[in-house]
């Protein structure tokens, strides 16, 4: 028998956005979004619910961490649990205009995945994000990279780190030493989960002559500045591991251009969970926050669940983890008080509208409904008073 849900318990993983968080979000949301306009990538939103055979099975995200519900027809939806894959479903759907290639595209919206242990992740997150369709090329790479690095500093997050990877460089290896996917997808989610010291004794485990050993604990040790690429160049025989080489040389080279390397650097344990993934990928991280304030990277083949061929690439941001690398302590933004007696309400109605005409933030409150008047004035920064006896 289930227990009885307490009168103000909410589903797990779900949060309420109180007043200045939700004012601090659309503050640093009207900064990315501004930035990204700049940059010629134009906003879209998809439905909150989307049907599972389509964009619940084309997102990558694991089955059991998926809303699912029945619609009347008896078809079963999803909550959206990423925003990559919905913007891929339009993109091959509604936008196949060849002038519009390729495709700028943006996003701010809520994505939902579900936590069998809360364990403080929420089940509820809004992103902001970008997606370039349709360019194959390490440009398209290099600018994600610089536009990311350009809205940090917008929104002043300081200090961050972008660590840029290669997921077909990884895999490469992984192939050339242990020969099965089986195996190789062990050794990658160890990487994914950041478990070094379980990937090693892992690796250990798997008894390969001294040689092959010795090229996986290596690629830990690929992680650092961009002179690690030399160290990364030993490890790989085949041709798709040397192109994975020779894309993230061609990057670097395009890197400095934007002026942005400074913010950068290489780690080729970078693996993700997302398994569209087929290039290039990248984490940022920020201050003292614990995981990735965002991520992103080139997905190649998730267009072809919608039965196209279109080469893409892009990031997206955690909002949440944004405001904790700035810092944010919960303050609501400065507001002014008119406060009045009654005889003279108009006089108090007519001053709080000029200075809103003047740009204020001007709240209007008749002194009667006040049971704490002490409480209620230490609120604001400026306080006006249109009264006739003392306060």
């Amino acid at each position: 028998m289930m227990s009885k849900l307490f009168t103000f318990e909410k589903p797990l993983g779900m949060r309420d956005t109180l007043p200045a968080l939700y004012e601090a979000k659309q503050t640093i949301k009207k900064l990315l979004a501004s930035e990204i306009n700049s940059w010629g990538y134009q906003f879209m939103d998809t439905p909150t619910l989307e049907y599972y055979d389509t964009v619940g099975s084309a997102s990558a995200i694991l089955d059991h961490q998926l809303f699912k519900l029945l619609d009347q027809q008896g078809k079963t939806l999803v909550l959206r649990p990423d925003m990559t894959a919905p913007i891929a479903r339009v993109a091959a759907s509604q936008m196949e205009d060849t002038a519009q290639q390729p495709l700028r595209l943006a996003y701010s919206g809520n994505v939902f995945r579900a936590q069998q242990n809360e364990a403080g992740k929420p089940a509820e997150f809004e992103q902001v994000g970008v997606e370039c369709i349709g360019d194959g090329t390490i440009s398209a790479d290099a600018e994600m990279i610089a536009l990311l690095v350009s809205l940090l500093k917008k929104v002043n997050i300081q200090p961050f780190t972008i660590a840029v990877g290669h997921i077909g460089f990884v895999q490469q290896l992984f192939l050339e030493v242990v020969k099965t996917e089986e195996t190789a997808e062990k050794l990658g989610r160890f990487l994914y989960e950041k478990n070094y010291v379980g990937y090693r004794e892992y690796v250990k485990s798997l008894q390969l002559d001294s040689k092959e050993e010795q090229r996986l604990l290596t690629l830990l040790q690929v992680r650092g500045d961009y002179s690690k690429i030399e160290l990364a160049q030993t490890l790989v025989e085949s041709e798709e591991g040397v192109q994975a080489i020779e894309e993230l040389q061609q990057l670097w080279t395009m890197l400095e251009a934007y002026g942005v390397t400074e913010f950068v650097k290489l780690d080729l344990n970078i693996v993700s969970h997302m398994s569209y993934y087929t290039g290039i990928l990248f984490e940022v991280y920020a201050g003292n926050v614990g995981a990735p304030i965002g991520n992103g990277g080139r997905y190649n083949q998730l267009f072809e669940k919608f039965n196209k061929q279109k080469p893409a690439t892009g990031f997206g941001l955690y909002l949440d983890r944004l405001l904790d690398a700035k810092g944010y302590k919960g303050e609501i933004a400065p507001r002014s008080l008119v406060l009045f007696s009654k005889d003279r309400k108009l006089e108090a109605i007519q001053y709080a509208q000029m200075k809103r005409n003047d740009g204020e933030r001007v709240v209007v409150q008749d002194i009667d409904g006040l049971q704490h008047i002490e409480a209620c004035i230490q609120q604001y920064e400026t306080v006006y008073y249109f009264i006739d006896r003392e306060v």
